[in-house]
């Protein structure tokens, strides 16, 4: 495999979301996104756009399936006009036209797994399906047979137990199973992606999967512990990347003092001068804007009243009338990375409070998209519900991009070794 940048390694995308592993993984130029599987009708629309405009695919729409993964056979051998998700030849043709596939890359989503989302569930998640949602991405492993998978998750999946066995474990016999050699102590795969220039306390387990039909299961034991401690630690930066380099020098958006309509919809604040798509402030309540203004300059003039739990519930409490268990609200800090980008910041945004106390308002698409990594050609269709949900679910393309140039090292490393 030579170092020329062509795209030489046939890849699938399952659970791909808006396609932000698939995005640095294309970033590279080695790879040929076969086809990608995502449920969700929003994020299809976006990925095959992406997959079109910015990466080259004319038949973007027929690789993007937007499918439920569970139905594996209709998945596999295509489904007919589907009420819910129209029709499609399904993968076989796609693989078959494409030629032998060499790596299957996703994570099944992860709120089963969290430890935020097993606290906030009565049950603990116990009872959700998705627990059990790898089973489908084993079924593609089996079927199709790549030379090895990606399989990204968040660390609590390793303490998970919705039966009576710890998840992992299942998960790491399954693929034994299938015949992949897996990391025998997966906490050695859990990684920080601040420490891959991403400007956000985010950390995943990246499972890689190695077929031991192909490597050699004497191969496979020392790969794997090479891809972590030589090949994908080639790609650390030096330095982490902190919110102001992220974001700080998009446009700023003032409140208006008054409320007005854009494109249909309310707005509190201004609309961007240059425009940049995507970077519209949600609208602001007066008693938001308030208490933005207390937290922003609290931190500004380094009073520092506000940063405790304590003081962050009470003050929730004294402006609301509510309780909360966890504080309500956070404002992100110019210096250092951002706090985690997650799924639900389409609810309201509170714990992602602009940092400049100017602004008053929460982070915007655009600037979410920024902290995780998103290029700003990049542009998201859909509502505020949709875009911020899948931002938010996203793998950061920078991380992805560093994830695949070290497969690709490792690949090519084995396979001038065989020669």
């Amino acid at each position: 495999m030579s170092r020329k940048r062509n795209k030489t390694i046939k890849s699938i995308d399952l659970f791909a979301g808006c396609g932000g592993l698939m995005d640095g993984f294309e970033q590279t130029g080695y790879y040929d996104t076969i086809a990608a599987v995502e449920w969700e009708k929003g994020p299809c629309a976006n990925l095959a756009n992406r997959l079109k405009t910015k990466w080259g695919y004319k038949d973007a729409s027929d690789r993007v399936l937007q499918f439920d993964i569970q139905r594996t056979d209709e998945l596999f051998y295509g489904w007919k006009d589907d009420d819910a998700y129209g029709s499609s030849e399904g993968l076989d043709k796609l693989i078959q036209d494409a030629g032998d596939l060499d790596i299957i890359i996703g994570g099944p989503p992860c709120q089963a797994y969290s430890i935020a989302g097993r606290v906030r569930d009565e049950h603990g998640m116990k009872n959700d399906y998705r627990n059990y949602l790898f089973e489908s991405y084993i079924k593609v492993v089996e079927k199709y047979k790549p030379k090895m998978f990606v399989f990204e998750n968040v660390p609590g999946i390793l303490s998970a137990q919705p039966g009576d066995r710890p998840i992992i474990e299942i998960i790491q016999e399954s693929f034994l199973k299938a015949g992949y050699s897996v990391l025998q102590d997966l906490s050695n795969a859990i990684i920080d992606f601040t420490d891959y220039g991403v400007p956000q306390n985010r950390k995943r387990i990246i499972i890689i999967g190695l077929s031991v039909e192909y490597f050699g299961k004497e191969n496979c034991e020392k790969l794997l512990k090479l891809f972590y401690e030589k090949y994908l630690i080639k790609y650390k930066t030096e330095k982490k990347m902190t919110v102001m380099e992220a974001i700080g020098d998009l446009p700023k958006l003032y409140p208006l003092g008054h409320d007005e309509k854009y494109k249909g919809k309310r707005i509190s604040h201004s609309v961007p001068e240059p425009f940049v798509p995507n970077h519209i402030a949600r609208w602001q309540s007066e008693r938001d804007m308030e208490i933005f203004k207390l937290l922003t300059e609290d931190i500004e003039s380094g009073r520092n009243e506000y940063i405790s739990t304590d003081s962050l519930k009470k003050l929730y409490t004294e402006k609301t009338g509510h309780t909360s268990n966890v504080h309500k609200y956070h404002v992100i800090r110019w210096d250092e990375p951002s706090n985690l980008i997650p799924a639900h910041l389409y609810k309201d945004g509170l714990r992602h409070i602009h940092p400049d106390s100017k602004q008053l308002r929460t982070i915007t698409v655009r600037e979410a998209a920024r902290l995780q990594t998103f290029d700003d050609d990049y542009v998201f269709e859909g509502s505020n519900v949709e875009t911020y949900k899948m931002i938010g679910n996203a793998v950061p393309p920078k991380f992805a991009k560093c994830l695949a140039e070290a497969v690709f090292d490792m690949l090519s490393d084995f396979e001038k070794g065989k020669k």
